[in-house]
């Protein structure tokens, strides 16, 4: 089964309305099936607004390949991770108190 991959469309806040309708107006008819879109408004005063789509969308042949190549790669380091937690774990910790000065 292949994967959903999370896809963003960004549009910058220096559009007309109409244009800005006709751009929302051909997403939207061309957005993958079990899309899950929405829409958000991003950015701030300083570097400015933008409106932010996101979209699940499935992976792509070469996305895939690439992820079947370094995704999937568990050759024990998760594994090996967990003993390392527990190690630290176990570590005995005492905190000092501050000086005030």
């Amino acid at each position: 089964m292949p994967r959903r991959v999370k896809d963003f469309i960004e549009i910058s806040d220096y559009t007309s309305l109409d244009a800005l309708i006709g751009y929302l107006n051909t997403i939207r008819d061309n957005l993958p099936e079990g899309h899950e879109a929405e829409l958000k408004i991003r950015g701030d005063d300083v570097f400015g607004r933008r409106l932010t789509i996101t979209y699940f969308r499935e992976q792509t042949p070469e996305e895939a390949a690439l992820d079947a190549k370094y995704g999937g790669v568990d050759d024990g380091a998760g594994d090996e991770i967990e003993s390392l937690r527990h190690q630290l774990d176990s570590v005995p910790f005492s905190r000092k108190a501050k000086k005030s000065g």
